[in-house]
C-alpha cells in the first residue's frame, strides 16, 4: 500500500486546513508544488502519483527536482526556496506519521535553500508617480478604474492579492476614510487613506454602484473582480503610456509589487518610523521592512551630511546668529 498518497492528504486536510487555518493562496501554492513534484517523480519512477511511496521522494530526486525548477522551468532562487519549504514542511508532518522512514525524513529535511544575491527594491519617484496616475484615459469607464486603482495602490502599498480581493463594503469613505483588508496569515489590517484617494474613489463607488459585496476593482461586467495577471498587465500599459512623457519609466521594470514598494519608500522619506511602515504593509516582523533603508539613498545621503567632514576638527556647531539659534531650536 502506498504510504505517500494518504500522508500527502492528510497533510492537507489535517494539518494545513485543519490544524493551520492556511489561507487559500497557501493551501494552492502548496498544492502546485506538489502536483509538480509529483508528476516529476513519475518521469523519474516509472510509477503514477498515486502508487508512489514515501522512499521514492528520497533526498537525491527532490535534489533533482529543485535543479529542474531552475534548469527547465526559469525559476529563480525565491520560487526554488518556496517549493522546498513546501516539501520541507510536508516531510516534518510525515515524520509523525512514519517515524519507521525518520532517516529518509531526516536527509530531505537537510537539504538546504539556495543562497541568492538580494538586490535593491526597485521605486517610482515621484515624476513617475505622476506620469504613471496620467497615463489612464479617463474619459473612458475603464481608465477611470485604472487610474483609481494605481493611486490606491500607491498609496496604500497593499499586496495585489490584497487589491483584487477587496469589496466595496471594505472601504470606509468620508471622516476617517480608511480600507480594511486581510493580508499573510490572515492578519486583518487598517490602512488609512489621503483626502484625494479617498475623494477618487468616491466618485468610482458612486459611478458604479452596485452591492457592498462586489468587487471594489471589477472587470467590465461589475460582479467579477480584476485577476493577480489582469492587474500586472494594466500597470505594464499605463508604464508603457506614461515612459512616453518620462522616459525613465523605460529602464525600469514595474509590476504591481513595485507600487507596493514605492508607497513604502513616500513613507520612509516622509520621516515615518520603519516600525509604523512594517505595521502599515502588514509584515511579520520589523527585519523584512528594513530593505527600504538599505535602498533610500536620500536617507544616507542626509544621515552623511551630519557626519564631520573627513580632515576637519569636530566640534560643537555654534548658530553665527542668536536669532538662527532661536529658530534652530524650534
Amino acid at each position: 500500500m502506498s504510504t505517500l498518497a494518504p500522508t500527502l492528504e492528510a497533510f492537507f486536510t489535517e494539518r494545513l486546513i485543519g490544524q493551520r487555518h492556511a489561507s487559500p493562496h497557501t493551501v494552492a501554492a502548496y498544492r502546485d508544488t506538489f502536483r509538480m513534484l509529483l508528476l516529476f517523480a513519475q518521469k523519474k519512477t516509472g510509477k503514477t502519483p498515486s502508487v508512489l511511496n514515501l522512499e521514492d521522494l528520497d533526498a537525491p530526486l527532490v535534489g533533482s527536482f529543485l535543479d529542474y525548477l531552475e534548469s527547465e522551468r526559469g525559476n529563480g532562487p525565491r520560487t526554488r526556496n518556496a517549493r522546498l519549504a513546501a516539501i520541507h514542511s510536508l516531510f516534518r508532518f510525515a515524520a509523525l506519521r512514519h517515524p519507521d522512514h525518520s532517516a529518509l525524513i531526516q536527509r530531505v529535511l537537510a537539504v538546504p535553500p539556495k543562497r541568492f544575491d538580494r538586490t535593491l527594491v526597485s521605486f517610482l519617484s515621484d515624476e513617475e508617480v505622476d506620469a504613471l496616475l496620467a497615463a489612464p484615459d479617463r474619459s473612458t469607464t475603464i481608465g477611470r478604474r485604472d487610474h483609481a486603482l494605481l493611486l490606491f495602490a500607491v498609496q496604500t502599498g497593499l499586496r495585489v492579492s490584497e487589491l483584487v480581493g477587496l469589496q466595496r463594503e471594505d472601504v470606509v469613505l468620508g471622516s476617517g476614510a480608511h480600507v480594511r483588508c486581510t493580508g499573510k496569515g490572515r492578519k486583518e489590517r487598517i490602512t488609512p487613506l489621503t483626502r484625494m484617494t479617498a475623494s477618487v474613489l468616491q466618485a468610482w463607488t458612486d459611478e458604479q454602484g452596485g452591492q457592498p459585496n462586489d468587487p471594489l476593482f471589477p472587470r467590465s461586467h461589475r460582479t467579477t473582480a480584476l485577476s493577480r495577471y489582469a492587474v500586472t498587465a494594466l500597470v505594464a500599459k499605463h508604464v508603457g503610456t506614461a515612459a512616453d512623457s518620462c522616459p525613465s519609466l523605460r529602464s525600469k521594470q514595474v509590476s504591481p509589487h513595485v507600487l507596493r514598494h514605492t508607497a513604502a519608500m513616500r513613507l520612509l522619506h516622509a520621516g515615518v518610523d520603519i516600525a509604523v511602515i512594517a505595521l502599515w504593509l502588514g509584515h511579520e516582523s520589523i527585519e523584512t521592512t528594513q530593505i527600504y533603508v538599505h535602498a533610500d539613498l536620500v536617507l544616507k545621503e542626509r544621515a552623511l551630511d551630519r557626519t564631520t567632514p573627513i580632515g576637519s576638527a569636530p566640534g560643537r556647531y555654534r548658530p553665527p546668529d542668536t536669532l538662527v539659534a532661536f529658530l534652530e531650536a524650534l
